[in-house]
């Protein structure tokens, strides 16, 4: 796995000339650890090292009263004051207070830290305002589709796409990918998953993962008391999977109060579990306030929790692939008339189908056409080769 390179990497080793922290955040077992050995691997200079703070021997480094104190325990690991350090800390949140260490010896040092942490909830938290203008924020999230073909051994490069729909979509190309994406929209991304031998093992690293997140993120990084609304809650959300949600009706069902019922889904959010997502429109104070769509973090999770319709799988997967272009919105009017997806900044609207048809294309480029959007697609799962209908296996 560890040559297996996400498509974030780049990046990050692009980043690594300037001075600002970088801040790898996402979901436990989505291959932060992974990637930061590989980052850590790509550094040229000997003067690096690269620490577990979930440890306890790791972690006390950075127990001093006097911050200036850690460079002498960096230096009994062969750091060298005098020149560029490379410092790579895994799993921050384990220690809060390593964020007062961190800014000191970044303040005064030149020093490159690069660390991960399981939540952006908790280190929004944990990074203050008096990190603003030192980090920079990556966030590492499941394989999307082009990721997991190429950790299932594609032999072509990895690329990232320029523009939306710019393979070719040909029916021989279809049915080459077609069957891994069905393995994609049943067990999801998660890498370990992805890389499992057999489905029975891939179905024990989700309910692990699942397992891993309910009892050691929520005890981790919410004071919340009563798990089990929290629980209740995420089997609800994600049986809405690709619907608007009604926070009302929600608390009603739940039996709790509608301001319990927005912690918990900013919870939820900030610790990537769900992803909410808001009306397109023109008035962006509108927007805010609209009723959201939520979507689960990955299709394997949603099938251990619960029974999706295959609509729902696909429009979930369609939407974990499109966020990679930027911001994703959702659309309806006054009668509710609906569009799937909008991509705001490519002026997009994407329509999603089982089997798709011609018909379908032209409602949508009829009604994304009054709404002065240019660009228009029907993704569908079966082929065709209909004009303004694409492979959902091909996005």
């Amino acid at each position: 796995m560890a040559s297996l390179t996400r498509k974030v990497f780049p990046n990050i080793m692009a980043y690594l000339p300037l001075k600002e922290i970088i801040v790898i955040t996402g979901m436990r077992r989505v291959g932060k650890s992974t990637l930061l050995s590989m980052i850590y691997d790509s550094i040229e200079s000997g003067n690096k090292v690269m620490l577990d703070i979930e440890n306890p021997l790791d972690r006390i480094i950075f127990e001093e009263k006097d911050y200036n104190n850690i460079l002498q325990n960096f230096e009994k690991l062969s750091i060298e004051k005098g020149k560029k350090i490379y410092i790579l800390l895994d799993e921050i949140q384990a220690y809060p207070d390593i964020v007062r260490p961190i800014k000191y010896l970044y303040d005064h040092y030149d020093i490159k830290f690069i660390v991960t942490g399981s939540s952006s909830f908790y280190l929004k938290n944990l990074f203050p305002e008096s990190l603003a203008g030192r980090k920079i924020e990556v966030e590492l999230f499941p394989l999307d589709f082009d990721e997991f073909i190429y950790f299932k051994g594609a032999t072509k490069e990895l690329v990232i796409k320029a523009t939306l729909f710019s393979v070719d979509k040909s029916e021989l190309n279809y049915h080459k990918r077609i069957k891994l994406y069905d393995e994609y929209l049943q067990y999801g991304g998660f890498p370990q998953v992805v890389l499992a031998s057999t489905n029975e093992l891939k179905k024990i690293y989700l309910r692990d993962i699942f397992k891993s997140y309910f009892q050691t993120d929520l005890l981790q990084l919410t004071n919340i008391k009563n798990i089990s609304q929290l629980r209740d809650l995420i089997i609800l959300l994600a049986v809405r999977t690709g619907n608007k949600i009604d926070v009302t009706r929600i608390a009603s069902e739940l039996g709790i109060t509608r301001e319990t019922v927005y912690n918990y889904l900013s919870f939820l959010s900030g610790s990537y579990f769900f992803h909410f997502i808001s009306r397109y429109g023109k008035n962006a104070d509108k927007e805010i306030s609209s009723t959201q769509k939520v979507y689960i973090c990955d299709n394997g999770i949603a099938n251990e929790i619960s029974k999706l319709t295959e609509g729902q799988l696909l429009e979930s997967a369609v939407y974990l692939n499109l966020r990679k272009y930027g911001n994703v919105k959702y659309y309806h009017d006054k009668s509710q008339r609906e569009i799937d997806f909008v991509l705001p900044d490519q002026n997009f609207a994407i329509e999603v189908k089982r089997n798709a048809i011609s018909i379908d294309f032209l409602k949508l480029n009829r009604f994304a056409g009054s709404l002065n959007i240019e660009n228009k697609q029907v993704i569908s799962y079966n082929y065709s080769n209909e004009e303004g209908i694409f492979p959902a296996c091909l996005l």
